[in-house]
């Protein structure tokens, strides 16, 4: 038995916990992507917006004279009225003009939706991997790398779903948003991915039998003929 087994398997968790963590960020959060809109005239108002999974938020913006390549509402850290409601299909009642849109809406839900089967995923994965520290209870250790890796999986297609959803409502002569850019969220999101993924085969060939290393390993194990 490979002594440093355990010692391996908890560095790996220990990452993966990261991982998780930067998975809930995202999807709990509203800075997925931040749009503006054209600014014509400075000194006055205008009105930018950030959402993630669940929730907009506008924010209107008093705008000053930007650089000759900076025509946009923003940035977004600028002091200004903040407003944020849940998206009208998930609570009946509250409008979103910007998701009015029906292939806006069916974007928005696939990307939630998906997002929470890979909460759910890591959800599982990490109960597996405590479990697995009991005693001979190690073969847990396998579905939970699966688990992880489906999460990984899971997150990055909502990732590209959210992507395309911003890149159509851009392209789209119905909005008023004609810049866009991915924030902190968006990163998260795609870095919980990346360690979800990696960790997670990587916890799969923690968990696979010892290959022999000498060849008369295998001969010293096989059973003797009769």
């Amino acid at each position: 038995m490979d002594e440093s087994k355990p010692l391996k398997v908890r560095l790996t968790f220990s990452v993966i916990l990261v991982g998780v963590s930067l998975l809930f960020a995202a999807v709990v959060t509203d800075h997925w992507a931040v749009l503006s809109p054209k600014v014509e005239e400075y000194n006055t108002t205008c009105e930018a917006a950030h959402f993630g999974l669940w929730r907009l938020c506008t924010k209107r913006i008093f705008m000053q004279e930007q650089g000759p390549k900076e025509k946009g509402c923003g940035p977004i850290s600028l002091p200004g009225e903040h407003n944020c409601s849940y998206f009208k299909h998930f609570t009946p009642g509250q409008s979103s003009e910007i998701f009015e849109v029906t292939t806006q809406k069916e974007y928005s839900i696939s990307a939630a939706a998906i997002a929470i089967f890979s909460v759910g995923f890591a959800i599982i994965g990490t109960i597996c991997v405590l479990l697995s520290f009991r005693k001979k209870m190690d073969y847990l250790l396998k579905p939970a790398s699966m688990f992880y890796t489906f999460a990984g999986l899971c997150i990055i297609i909502s990732v590209e779903v959210m992507r395309q959803s911003v890149k159509r409502m851009i392209d789209s002569e119905e909005t008023v948003w004609i810049e866009y850019s991915y924030s902190w969220s968006f990163a998260c999101a795609c870095s919980s991915f990346v360690l979800l993924f990696v960790c997670g085969i990587t916890l799969l060939l923690i968990a696979l039998p010892r290959f022999p290393q000498n060849p008369w390993e295998t001969c010293m194990d096989a059973e003797p003929e009769h």
